[in-house]
Formats: structure tokens, sequence, C-alpha cells
């Protein structure tokens, strides 16, 4: 139901604050700052995206958690998505976006409704992930083919 809300209510606001601009800057000036915080979005985008892609690297050849700077990741492409759409209230979030502090507040808000499972030891180390009750541990043997005529055993169908 939020969904609907939000589909419904960000074009709205988006058109009254395009009217209201629009009155008080004209038309020319209005579309100028749209495109220009269209282009200067993705540019610096682009430029916070290599550090995250930087860390996230960092933490895989470290073998840290990777989740910070993957869910910087995703709130960047989340930023840039809202840039490129014209609009004063998708460019004003897009452009929040783009301060880290600004991120991992988000990050924090978003956790509280999000569940993480993990596996492994604590801590995210190395190491082995924990033992499960429903595992069977076992060892085999590969046997020669036989090379008698007899039927086979049972314990297996070929």
């Amino acid at each position: 139901m939020w969904l609907l809300v939000l589909f419904i209510a960000v074009p709205l606001i988006e058109i009254a604050l395009f009217i209201e601009v629009g009155g008080w800057l004209t038309l020319w000036p209005t579309l100028a700052i749209v495109v220009a915080t269209a282009v200067a979005g993705s540019v610096l985008v682009r430029a916070q995206g290599r550090h995250v892609l930087a860390d996230l690297r960092r933490s895989l050849d470290e073998m840290r958690d990777p989740t910070a700077p993957l869910a910087h990741g995703a709130l960047l492409l989340l930023a840039g998505a809202l840039l490129l759409t014209p609009g004063f209230l998708t460019d004003t979030i897009g452009l929040a976006l783009l301060v880290p502090r600004v991120r991992v507040a988000a990050m924090r808000l978003i956790a509280q409704y999000v569940v993480v499972a993990r596996f492994g030891p604590p801590g995210g180390g190395r190491g082995a992930p924990p033992a499960r009750e429903d595992v069977v541990e076992g060892a085999f043997e590969e046997l020669p083919p036989r090379r008698d005529d007899s039927p086979p055993s049972g314990w297996t169908h070929r």
C-alpha cells in the first residue's frame, strides 16, 4: 500500500515543484537546473562508485564482511537513478545520498527492517561454517571396475 502512495505522491510533488520553480525562474533556467543536476550527479556517482568498488575489493581481499561496501554501492546506484530522474525532489534525495554520513544513516534505518543470515565463525573471520546436526560426515573409496560377469550387488545401479 505504501508503495502505491509513493508512486502517486512523488510525481505530484515533482509536478508542483516544477510549476513553482518554473514560475519563479522561468522555463529555461528551470530546465538548465534539471539537466545540470543530472550531469553533475552522474559524475559524482561515478567518482564515489570507484571508491566504493575499491572498498569492496579490499574487504574481499582481506576476507572481511563485504555487506557495508555493498550497501554503499546499492545506495549510490539509487542516488544515480534519482539524479537521472527529472525532478527537484528526486534530485535532492539523490544528492543527499551522495553524502557518506547520510548513506550510513540510511543503512541504519534500513537495517531495522532487514534480517541478515550469516554463517561462519563469529566476527566473519576465516574458518569452517558451524557444524549442522543434519549433515553426516563420511568417507569413500573408489573401487576398480569389476572384471567378472556376476550381477551387480544391488547397492548401486548401472
